[in-house]
């Protein structure tokens, strides 16, 4: 009796290598652990869910204020539901969003005071008393959380960032780690502001994390990561006259800034010369109602709701519309749903559509597996592999 010969989806090596290629859309673990018991069995494995996970979509946009429903940015069959993604609290009037990264978020009640951390697509959540040293009463306070490094299950760091709006205006950093439970060294900067200060969103750059502080003259709070220092950066000359502005990571890497005025948009990046003298250089300046196809009578209503970091994609609010702008390419998609305040927050993370992989097993079965091949199969880049005999 002839021996069937082995096919290279065979080996489970293989096999994973070409399920890896699966864009990380909600859907593409779901569809391709119908196919089989055997891909179900490696689509749910831990390892392999950690190396898929690696480039996560974004999902959508959290608003500044948590009573307002999550704006997806995917289309069916991968658009999250807005209810999905629903934080309980028992009294949300005091509570406001700071951020997202690394499919987590971070609110912050300024009445009990306190940090909230927390993972939408889990449900974990932990509560983070202020460090000694930061008066919730006074200073105006900002921050990031980021997901530490490795497969620990909700390890986080959470960096704080606080300005005091009084003559000797002053600006401090803390940084929190959930695996030790205790906030580090407090970090403080005097700035020199003759009207109000006032703390933008959070981005991270690199191995840094920067502000926008609103004051005059204008400037960018940066804290260093790695090297645990604090300091401030002057913003181009009358740039915040526009008050629509954004840091953002440059072409080619480090830093750089979204400027928008009226229809015209600038990109610019921070330079550092031969003799290490660091300035800010125009590099791209984009005709926004060209590109976008905007009504020429509403200039004034386009406000920047956010940016993701990893992508490199801004969102801008218009008279027309919400329209996310990848700024290297400059391809924009038009989202659907409304905004209600100008700060929103983009989420990234690995989400599958359903509860689980098994409850999509028990509720469509195994009956259409060919259809669900053809699916998976179709979205799989061109890879050529050489199988030796």
């Amino acid at each position: 009796m002839r021996r069937r010969r082995r096919s290279p989806l065979d080996n489970d090596d293989l096999l994973s290598e070409i399920l890896l290629r699966l864009p990380p859309q909600p859907s593409s673990l779901p569809r391709a652990s119908l196919v089989c018991k055997r891909w179900r069995g490696l689509a749910s494995d831990p390892g392999f869910c950690r190396r898929h996970r690696r480039n996560p979509p974004l999902l959508g946009l959290f608003d500044s204020h948590p009573i307002v429903p999550f704006l997806p940015t995917l289309e069916a069959p991968n658009r999250v539901s807005p209810g999905r993604f629903s934080l309980q609290l028992s009294d949300s009037r005091h509570v406001r969003s700071l951020g997202c990264r690394h499919g987590l978020a971070l609110y912050f009640d300024c009445v009990l005071p306190q940090l909230l951390v927390w993972d939408p697509i889990h449900g974990d959540q932990r509560c983070i008393a202020l460090p000694p040293g930061f008066d919730a009463e006074r200073a105006l306070i900002d921050g990031a959380v980021l997901r530490a490094a490795g497969d620990a299950h909700f390890q986080f760091q959470v960096v704080l960032a606080g300005a005091l709006d009084d003559d000797d205006a002053a600006a401090a950093e803390g940084v929190y780690s959930s695996e030790t439970g205790v906030w580090g060294n407090l970090f403080s900067t005097l700035i020199t502001a003759e009207r109000y200060v006032n703390l933008g969103p959070a981005v991270l750059v690199g191995d840094s994390v920067y502000w926008i502080l609103v004051t005059s003259p204008g400037r960018i709070l940066e804290f260093d990561l790695k090297m645990q220092s604090l300091a401030t950066i002057q913003l181009p000359v009358d740039m915040l006259e526009y008050c629509r502005l954004m840091p953002v990571r440059a072409g080619g890497g480090g830093l750089g800034l979204f400027l928008v005025s009226n229809f015209t948009a600038q990109l610019w990046k921070r330079k550092t010369d031969c003799n290490g003298v660091a300035s800010w250089g125009l590099g791209r300046t984009v005709a926004l109602d060209e590109l976008l196809s905007l009504n020429s009578e509403f200039a004034y209503l386009i406000s920047i709701l956010g940016y993701a970091e990893e992508n490199n994609l801004v969102f801008l609010a218009t008279a027309d519309g919400v329209f996310m702008i990848q700024l290297e390419s400059l391809q924009f998609t038009k989202l659907s749903g409304n905004v209600i305040f100008p700060r929103h927050h983009p989420f990234k993370s690995v989400y599958t559509t359903g509860n689980s992989i098994s409850n999509m097993h028990s509720h469509f079965g195994y009956n259409k597996t060919k259809l669900i091949l053809y699916n998976c199969l179709m979205v799989l880049p061109f890879t050529s592999f050489c199988v030796k005999s």
